[in-house]
């Protein structure tokens, strides 16, 4: 599941990495000419800097 890291997020990836887990940032990604939430999937114009569907937004 992808989310927006917040504070405790930092320390669970702390945990992960420090136990040989990677973990990477997560950002909209691309589908066509539109931005795609990574969270539900809902598709934005390329000017989105938030999810109208669930709120979601990168860090």
């Amino acid at each position: 599941m992808a989310t927006a890291p917040t504070g405790d997020d930092d320390l669970f990836d702390e945990f992960l990495s420090d136990r040989g887990h990677e973990t990477e940032t997560v950002g909209w990604q691309q589908e066509y000419n539109k931005k795609q939430c990574p969270e539900c999937s809902g598709l934005h114009d390329t000017s989105a800097s938030e999810c109208t569907v669930c709120g979601w937004r990168p860090e």
